[in-house]
């Protein structure tokens, strides 16, 4: 055998190592045959006993070393590339680690050296698996592991020695079926080539996706001895999908919640997309409205206005659409729509909103038939009625006063009154007495009857009575005059004293509802070792529809609400009087947030669905004891965590449908941890939609910015410093929506 083995062409060396714990140490050369002795520039027998490292560099060495360590434990042979140095110099090698039968303390390995040109295809070909990006693992036929390259590793987390001899379904992570593998190997046995996208799980227990190719390996008879699989990392591409798809659902779901028809047309004006609002305004389906085009709804009328609006690529808004519903009755939308183009400025689809205003249309033709109404009352008015502002011109002069004066209104209209039908010896007590009114707020003929003289346009003088009656608009006044003859005093004095009675009322009313509705928010900021809370509301009318409070509950914690109803008048006042009650009642049986949320729901629904109205709210809770906030949300804009040591911001948000918009709502509860220097901002969205003609809206950045540099100021002067930088953002003390801010710092 020996002699056998020494002629061989092959390059063998036989070498001894000891078979103890742990890596070989000090492996020797044995013996080495002819052709290896030669390859190394040896005689026959001047490499026995020699160490392994006289012919091995200090690299290849641990190389070696590791592949007769995995040979030993697995008893199969390992194959690496090692730099050899022989006795006049140095050569690259492929080395095959075989491991032999170990004697008691000691074991053999045969190393079958291969010298190779280092320019040649198979060391290039080696080193281009080796530093492939992609992931390359080799089974023998059936299913164990033989090989795998260093992506391939780097991408399970598994190391070359943990997968070799393994089945590769140590990688599943359970997202296919079996009958998903089933398929796999059918169509290897089928066609030897299978493509696809997998779900496989790293070492560390999380999962990512590959697209994976198999391919069959065949010897020469044809016969499948290897499986090669290359697989790529595609777990981001499939995050954004995931993202992109999760996006679409948010965008169809609230398309489908908001009660507005949303719609996308394709370029020639079909439809290509319609939200399930179009059921409540037209009485069709989407899937009805879909392939239809969209003059085809409209009325005949409109049909012929709107014709070649998709082809005009320009966008509309506003725009009154007449449509007739399902079951017959008229229908009337506003439609905005905003061509789509591509990069060359083709037109790719029109995507736009139409909005039910039937009922508001009919308000509108009913206001203005209400106006016409009263303005015919005016002018066919038995008596000359007359109005004035406070520099004494005319802006009203109805068809009587025509009559009883002689001056047509477009003379009388922008004309001093007193020019007019005022005698000239009345007229210096006349201006004194308006000046002195306009000081002191009395005037010894205002809201009295009385006879005085008058002056038609001929110069001519006759006797009146006289009522006057001034109005306070804004920071100014207005006057109102009535001018009758003796029989129609009465009539005229009725006419004024419900005048002035009704106007009484609703300033008296409205002082009472400014009044109590500032009487529920917090008196005054709430203090501790702990915490500090301070909140401020400033309406856009005299009476507002947003609300916040703070409060104990049993247990030492601290509950904080803020809430916007729809609107700023009465209507959403009195509803915010109605949330705070009913906030105040459940809470003391309620102890979760979202169970709040949840009994309010049910609680105010039948009156919001009603009144048309609807409420965003956030429920915050404090537990100081653990250092905890527990919140749900019904819709509202996230308040903002702020941590003055890190400056990072936070959005605390939870699932929930705003309040009215359906009856059984499930809200979401969530809780995060307090840390040292800890704030949160909770605001209505009057504060980040607060506009400016040229600068657009005030916006969250903006918000976000003031808090980080006032973070250190307590919360009333966060709060200050927030709204002095609004006002000087829109120019203006005075805003469209309500605004509410909250601060609470955590010491």
């Amino acid at each position: 055998m020996r002699q056998l083995i020494d002629n061989l062409a092959f390059n063998l060396l036989l070498v001894g190592y000891p078979t103890g714990a742990g890596e070989p140490a000090s492996p020797t050369i044995d013996s080495a045959n002819r052709a290896a002795a030669g390859l190394l520039g040896y005689g026959a027998h001047e490499l026995a006993g020699l160490p392994l490292e006289r012919i091995l560099a200090p690299s290849s060495l641990a190389l070696c070393r590791a592949a007769l360590t995995r040979a030993r434990q697995r008893d199969a042979a390992e194959c690496f590339e090692a730099e050899l140095v022989a006795r006049n110099h140095s050569f690259q090698a492929l080395v095959t680690a075989s491991s032999l039968p170990p004697r008691p303390g000691a074991g053999k390995a045969l190393l079958l050296i291969q010298a190779i040109d280092p320019a040649s295809d198979f060391l290039v070909m080696r080193r281009v698996i080796e530093q492939s990006a992609s992931a390359m693992m080799v089974t023998d036929a059936s299913g164990r592991i033989v090989y795998v390259n260093p992506r391939f590793s780097a991408l399970s987390g598994y190391t070359e020695a943990e997968l070799l001899g393994q089945n590769p379904n140590l990688l599943q992570s359970g997202k296919m079926s079996q009958q998903d593998y089933q398929e796999l190997w059918r169509q290897l046995a089928v066609s030897g080539e299978w493509q696809g996208e997998i779900c496989n799980r790293h070492k560390n227990g999380g999962e990512y996706w590959v697209a994976e190719s198999i391919s069959a390996i065949k010897d020469s008879q044809g016969n499948t001895t290897h499986y090669l699989a290359v697989a790529e990392d595609i777990t981001g591409r499939r995050a954004v999908e995931s993202a992109l798809a999760e996006s679409e659902q948010r965008f169809r779901q609230m398309a489908d919640l908001s009660g507005e028809w949303l719609w996308e047309q394709d370029p020639k004006g079909y439809y290509l997309y319609s939200s399930i609002a179009v059921e409540q305004i037209l009485g069709l389906t989407p899937a009805q409205i879909i392939g239809k085009h969209y003059t085809e709804l409209l009325t005949a009328q409109d049909q012929q206005a709107h014709v070649g609006m998709s082809s005009s690529q320009q966008s509309f808004h506003a725009l009154v659409n007449h449509y007739r519903h399902s079951d017959g009755h008229p229908v009337i939308t506003e439609s905005t729509g905003l061509p789509l183009l591509d990069a060359a400025g083709n037109l790719v689809k029109w995507r736009g909103v139409d909005r039910d205003i039937t009922a508001r249309m009919q308000f509108q033709n009913a206001l203005i038939e209400s106006e016409k109404r009263t303005r015919l009352i005016i002018e066919s008015s038995i008596n000359a009625i007359i109005i004035m502002d406070a520099h004494g011109i005319v802006t009203d002069w109805n068809r009587r006063a025509e009559q009883m004066f002689g001056w047509p209104a477009d003379a009388a209209i922008g004309a001093r009154l007193d020019d007019l039908i005022i005698p000239p010896r009345f007229r210096t007590a006349h201006r004194s007495g308006m000046r002195r009114f306009l000081a002191s707020g009395s005037g010894p003929i205002l809201n009295r009857q009385t006879e005085q003289v008058a002056l038609r346009r001929d110069g001519s003088e006759f006797p009146v009575e006289l009522s006057v009656a001034p109005l306070k608009l804004g920071d100014s006044y207005i006057f109102s005059a009535f001018i009758h003859d003796i029989s129609g005093r009465k009539a005229a004095e009725r006419q004024i004293r419900q005048a002035q009675v009704e106007l009484a009322v609703a300033q008296n009313e409205l002082k009472i509802a400014q009044q109590i509705q500032a009487g529920l928010s917090p008196a005054a900021p709430l203090k501790t070792g702990e915490f500090e809370i301070t909140g401020v509301c400033l309406p856009a009318d005299k009476v507002g529809g947003d609300y916040f409070d703070y409060f104990y509950r049993d247990g030492g914690r601290l509950d904080i609400v803020i809430a916007d109803v729809s609107g700023h008048s009465i209507g959403p006042a009195l509803f915010m009087v109605e949330t705070r009650s009913a906030i105040r009642m459940k809470s003391s049986s309620e102890a979760a947030p979202e169970a709040v949320l949840s009994a309010l729901n049910r609680f105010l629904f039948n009156d919001l669905n009603r009144a048309d109205y609807f409420l965003t709210l956030f429920y915050l809770q404090v537990d100081p004891e653990r250092r905890q906030l527990h919140f749900a949300n019904a819709g509202h804009p996230p308040p903002l965590l702020f941590n003055r040591h890190s400056r990072q911001f936070a959005e605390l948000d939870a699932d929930g449908l705003i309040v009215g918009l359906r009856q059984d709502v499930r809200f979401e509860r969530k809780t995060v941890e307090l840390a040292a220097g800890d704030m949160v901002v909770l605001y209505t969205d009057g504060l980040v939609e607060a506009e400016h003609g040229e600068h657009g809206f005030f916006g969250l950045e903006r918000v976000k910015s003031e808090i980080a540099a006032n973070a250190d100021l307590p919360p009333q002067g966060i709060i200050d410093a927030l709204l002095d930088s609004l006002r000087r953002f829109c120019g203006t003390e005075k805003f469209a929506d309500d605004i509410t801010v909250l601060v609470f710092k955590w010491r």
